[in-house]
């Protein structure tokens, strides 16, 4: 079986990143993995670009140290661009084991409007995938 050690979480700073942690947590604690909460900043003027990072940092804070307290070893990684593109150079600059997000659920007409990352990533990376999908 893969040893998982080396964990890039992409957190997308919504609702489900809380299930995603809770996941991502357990299998920390049992491998003895380092996770590597990493959020992409989309945005379209500089104005947006530093109101978004100051509120993701307030999200990666929160998990920063609620990981910390469960004696997990965690790192954050915040990038700018889209969310596509950045997580896989964040793959190929790094030597992760595993790359973990949640997926939203969204239906087709959802999926045509937003795109899909996870969907992307599953073709494209060069490491295994966990999605998490979030409950009901």
């Amino acid at each position: 079986m893969q040893a998982y050690k080396e964990i890039l979480v992409a957190i997308d700073c919504s609702p489900v990143d809380d299930i995603l942690i809770e996941h991502v947590s357990a299998l920390a604690l049992q491998l003895g993995a380092t996770l590597h909460l990493l959020h992409v900043i989309h945005s379209h003027t500089l104005d947006q670009e530093r109101f978004l990072r100051g509120q993701s940092m307030i999200t990666l804070d929160h998990y920063q140290n609620q990981l910390q307290e469960a004696d997990i070893d965690v790192h954050v990684v915040i990038r700018s661009g889209e969310p596509e593109k950045e997580i896989l150079s964040e793959i190929e600059e790094n030597s992760y084991d595993l790359l973990a997000m949640a997926v939203h659920g969204h239906h087709l007409p959802e999926r045509i409007l937003f795109g899909s990352v996870s969907r992307a990533l599953r073709k494209k990376t060069s490491i295994p995938l966990l999605l998490i999908k979030p409950e009901r």
